[in-house]
């Protein structure tokens, strides 16, 4: 299956005045709607274009992009709280989403960003965005074999890209080429330019409909203005993944409370007692009551550790010199430690979803086994293992985090 034409926006129409409270009031009925069919839709491959094409209408993308801009001038945390929202309804969503978010924070954190204006511009009209540099060349990690051949006015880009999180909903195509004489160019194009062709060819075991499949490009014209070179620009604070490695994470934390959601409303719905239980209902049953506890546990665990480690991002900001490598450092340490405690507290309450029935809620049709297989494929972007080491060389050495975007 390929996809390769744009939703259109409105012309001209741009978001007026939004807040973050706003915002969350619009967006809470299409979460609804999609947690009440998220199960059904992976089952069948079903992708929600009108809720996502909602959320972008309700202003999901500018909830961080500044004030000034037309955004809602949101902090960190209330992005990730948002975040944790949609994946609580839906986490495929929320991962397609991701390069939306990672595209209205570079807005926030850098005036200097390239294309600040035109993606402010976009964001603010509802537009979505898919990004990705990832390719299977047989090179290195981070190689790059997609070429751009010179043009009067701009490039010929021909390759294939993977992993383009996202792509079927987006409006526009962000991505890296290498021209004749080995400079590396980035780019950013409407979706629907001529020889772009987004291929839903992702086939993991979980995350399924988070649209993270290729995207081709044949002959795909690219003009000078849609294009930059990157340069060697040392920031004072170095580590700028730590917000799309916090992006993750809270995904992890929606997956936990999903996981409770669904003990919750299968106890009280349709669980009955063991025939030796004490309780004559499930929902007083001792070690029914202790399993939701513990699902509850893991899943307020969660939250809170991706909530403080969003403050600790948001408190990099305006931050120069010294102070701002200090103070994003630790930042990279508590994104990496949120990430463990957020990924291990998904994976143990999808599991322990399954203690709170019989057989019965094994039932494909429950679609309960997806909390697991999604928190198990997110999990695998970047190994907890790395992070866990990384946090214990800063805490007794001072080892400040790798930068290679990952931390």
């Amino acid at each position: 299956m390929t996809i390769s034409t744009a939703v259109d926006l409105p012309h001209g129409a741009r978001l007026d005045r939004p807040t973050v409270a706003g915002i969350r009031a619009a967006i809470a009925p299409i979460l609804d709607r999609l947690a009440a069919t998220a199960g059904e839709r992976e089952e069948r491959r079903d992708y929600a274009f009108d809720e996502v094409r909602g959320l972008a209408a309700a202003g999901l993308g500018v909830v961080e992009v500044p004030s000034a801009d037309g955004g809602a001038g949101g902090t960190v945390r209330d992005v990730v709280d948002i975040v944790v929202a949609v994946a609580r309804a839906d986490s495929s969503v929320a991962q397609a989403l991701r390069p939306t978010f990672l595209t209205a924070h570079q807005i926030a954190e850098n005036p200097a960003v390239p294309f600040r204006a035109e993606n402010v511009e976009r964001l603010c009209r509802g537009a979505l965005f898919v990004g990705t540099g990832n390719e299977r060349n047989g090179g290195a990690s981070g190689s790059v074999s997609t070429t751009a051949s010179r043009v009067d006015g701009g490039y010929l880009v021909n390759g294939r890209k993977f992993y383009s999180t996202g792509g079927l909903y987006a409006d526009y195509f962000s991505s890296q080429a290498v021209t004749d004489d080995g400079t590396i160019i980035r780019f950013t194009i409407p979706v629907d330019r001529a020889g772009l062709d987004r291929i839903d060819d992702f086939d993991a075991v979980g995350q399924r409909l988070t649209q993270s499949g290729s995207t081709s490009l044949d002959g795909v014209r690219v003009h000078d203005h849609e294009v930059f070179v990157p340069t060697d620009e040392r920031r004072d604070n170095p580590w700028t993944g730590s917000f799309a490695q916090l992006y993750l994470a809270a995904v992890q934390a929606g997956i936990a409370a999903a996981a409770l959601d669904d003990a919750v409303g299968f106890v009280r719905d349709r669980a009955r007692p063991i025939k030796h239980s004490s309780a004559s209902r499930s929902v007083d049953d001792p070690y029914v009551r202790e399993t939701v506890g513990e699902i509850a546990a893991r899943a307020q665990a969660a939250a809170a550790v991706v909530g403080g480690a969003a403050d600790a991002v948001h408190s990099v900001r305006g931050l120069t010199g010294a102070a701002a490598r200090t103070a994003g450092a630790q930042a990279a340490v508590r994104v990496a430690g949120a990430a463990v405690i957020a990924i291990e507290s998904a994976l143990r309450a999808a599991e322990l979803l399954f203690d709170v029935g019989g057989g019965s809620i094994t039932d494909r049709g429950l679609g309960f086994d997806r909390h697991w297989r999604n928190a198990r494929t997110a999990a695998n972007h970047n190994p907890r293992q790395w992070k866990t080491a990384v946090a214990g060389a800063y805490h007794l050495t001072g080892e400040e985090p790798p930068t290679t975007g990952l931390f």
